[in-house]
């Protein structure tokens, strides 16, 4: 069941990175472009510095994480996904990403701590809308559909 979940996300994700900006299909649909992404300056600003300040040293300057992220390290643990857009975080809500940030990892599954009163709320909603500033436009896109149909 797991095997079947990844196949189909990384199925999904290549699609979605292969297709150009007209005539994308999510499941046979046509997959509108997302209304453009609002940018503030200061809240960009900040979410990078707390990224790099906090995130980078796992999953890299650029969100890129680590090369290895779908293979278990020696711990029996995964490394750092990437964060933007070639991995799997675009495929969770705001609601899961923010839990994700501020609890951690579930125990046997990654070492992402809980930033969870180290981080503000406003810290930790700057940080998702920097690393989600670097998802490629077709990502961006794919996620805001299935944000829009309650996925």
């Amino acid at each position: 069941m797991i095997f079947w979940r990844y196949t189909m996300a990384v199925s999904f994700a290549m699609l979605m990175l292969s297709a150009c900006d007209s005539g994308v299909e999510l499941s046979g649909m046509p997959v509108p472009e997302a209304p453009a992404r609002k940018v503030d300056a200061q809240q960009m600003a900040l979410g990078k510095k707390v990224f790099l300040a906090n995130c980078a040293v796992c999953h890299g300057d650029k969100a890129e994480g680590n090369a290895n992220w779908r293979q278990r390290d020696a711990d029996g643990n995964y490394p750092a996904p990437p964060l933007n857009g070639s991995g799997h975080a675009w495929h969770h809500s705001l609601e899961v990403l923010k839990a994700s940030i501020s609890n951690g990892s579930p125990k046997g599954k990654g070492k992402m701590p809980a930033w969870k009163g180290k981080l503000s709320e406003q810290e930790i909603e700057a940080t998702m809308a920097w690393f989600q500033s670097q998802w490629p436009q077709p990502v961006y896109d794919a996620w805001y559909e299935m944000q829009q149909r309650g996925r």
